[in-house]
């Protein structure tokens, strides 16, 4: 067993005792329940804008290559300069240079799950720089020296007395505040980080090809802010992201709005395709695309994994899953939880670390009924767990109660045989490496064959 899988069923078995943890994400997510069908109204023929969102990303997917390339023209023709990075640690090398160019000292961030993923904040300080997180969930989450708990609403798991004490604790607020208060306060301390700022760094929630154009959709504004008002903006982005046409966006933010809140569209959905062009009046004086690999040619190389990169980040998965919503996020200690993490994660890095990840599903198949783009996310925790069994990653005893399994399946004899409690015993007893954080193996009081002939009266 690999170090992250022990760490992760150590975690997961506290988090999913933890009552009070269960209580406020069942609350979170149960909000989002009851907005989500609304949403969704907005649809005439739901089906078929999911069938056809799916359809848009294979295109895109399948020539990932071509709307790249496309999209770095269009994007240089007006002034912008894209970075191709294949690691974490160039992606990070080249922020540090344009930092250096800059003299930079001061950075504003709006949430991009792309910088958690290569672990910028902390890079940043080790180099004296800082960087201030403006989206109000993931400024709660830095103050709170965390990592975001969903991809969607990175506060997911705090409720409102804990984020008014944690203002307490590090803003020297009143402890009794209410969220219209706490959300001033943090107004009030970030604006000014606004002005003071060099550089203003944002994700991408789609790349255009055709226009050369970023997307970017938040409900605060802040991404907004900190894309126009820093002389110099970075927008890091994973490359999977592209899609083929302007148009296109018609269809993917009421898609993704939708499913990641349950609202119509989302309230701030900006458009940026390069620096402040001749004529206008604000916007920043250099923009950098940079296009992160870190894995993810990985998963296109893989035949059954590659759906997995058609993912729009709405977060669906995650509030559909049973064993998110008992564990937590932070259990998986990964930048990217719940179902679609499990998929992505073991490719993104090591498939011996991670496998695990494929593992903590029920494989109830909810994650792919909800999924925005109809992935088939069940289907690929079973590739993944068949990948690791072929590359070896599984252990000399899973291998011989499989195989053991597997013998007495195919022979309905050795299933009749014994009553249901002394199978229970029995195999309860051999497969303790299931039984230690699952329940029981029950097999029925009567064989498949006795209910048979009693049913037709032999």
């Amino acid at each position: 067993m690999s170090e992250m899988s022990q760490s992760f069923l150590a975690k997961s078995t506290i988090k999913a005792a933890d009552l009070e943890h269960r209580k406020k994400i069942n609350f979170n997510i149960g909000k989002y329940n009851s907005v989500v069908p609304i949403g969704k109204q907005q649809f005439s023929a739901l089906e078929t804008a999911r069938e056809r969102a799916k359809n848009l990303k294979w295109k895109a997917i399948s020539q990932l290559d071509k709307h790249l390339e496309d999209f770095e023209a269009n994007f240089t023709k007006r002034g912008g300069k894209v970075i191709w990075a294949e690691t974490t640690e160039q992606a990070l090398d080249e922020i540090l240079k344009i930092c250096k160019a800059k003299n930079c000292r001061s950075i504003v961030k709006s949430k991009s799950m792309v910088t958690e993923e290569i672990h910028l904040n902390d890079f940043l300080e080790k180099n004296g720089i800082e960087s201030v997180e403006t989206d109000l969930g993931e400024y709660i989450q830095q103050l709170d020296g965390e990592p975001p708990y969903h991809i969607v609403t990175p506060a997911m798991h705090k409720s409102k007395e804990d984020v008014a004490k944690l203002f307490a604790e590090k803003l020297g607020t009143p402890s009794n505040l209410t969220p219209e208060q706490l959300t001033l306060v943090a107004r009030e301390k970030l604006r000014q980080k606004y002005a003071e700022a060099e550089i203003g760094i944002t994700g991408a929630n789609f790349l255009i090809a055709d226009t050369g154009s970023i997307a970017i959709t938040e409900n605060e504004g802040n991404g907004r802010l900190s894309c126009s008002y820093p002389k110099t903006h970075i927008a890091i982005t994973g490359i999977e992201k592209v899609i083929p046409s302007f148009t296109d966006l018609g269809l993917f933010w009421p898609l993704l709005a939708t499913f990641g809140t349950g609202q119509q569209v989302t309230v701030y959905n900006s458009i940026v395709s390069g620096p402040r062009q001749q004529g206008e009046l604000d916007g920043p004086d250099e923009m950098y695309v940079i296009l992160l690999d870190n894995g993810r040619t990985n998963i296109l190389a893989n035949e059954k994994a590659r759906e997995s990169l058609y993912c729009i980040r709405c977060g669906a998965c995650l509030n559909a899953c049973p064993v998110y919503k008992n564990i937590g996020g932070h259990s998986y200690e990964t930048t990217y939880s719940g179902p679609i993490g499990s998929v992505i994660t073991p490719h993104l890095k090591e498939m011996h670390e991670w496998k695990h990840l494929s593992y903590a599903s029920s494989l109830c198949g909810n994650c792919t009924e909800v999924c925005a783009v109809k992935i088939n996310l069940h289907e690929l925790l079973l590739e993944n767990r068949a990948e690791a069994v072929e590359a070896g990653d599984a252990s000399f005893s899973e291998k011989m109660a499989w195989k053991v399994w597997k013998q007495a399946s195919l022979r309905r004899s050795w299933m009749n045989q014994g009553s249901g409690s002394l199978k229970n015993k029995i195999v309860n007893k051999i497969f303790k490496g299931w039984t230690t954080h699952r329940s029981e193996l029950n097999f029925s009081p009567k064989t498949f064959n006795q209910m048979w002939k009693e049913k037709r009266g032999e």
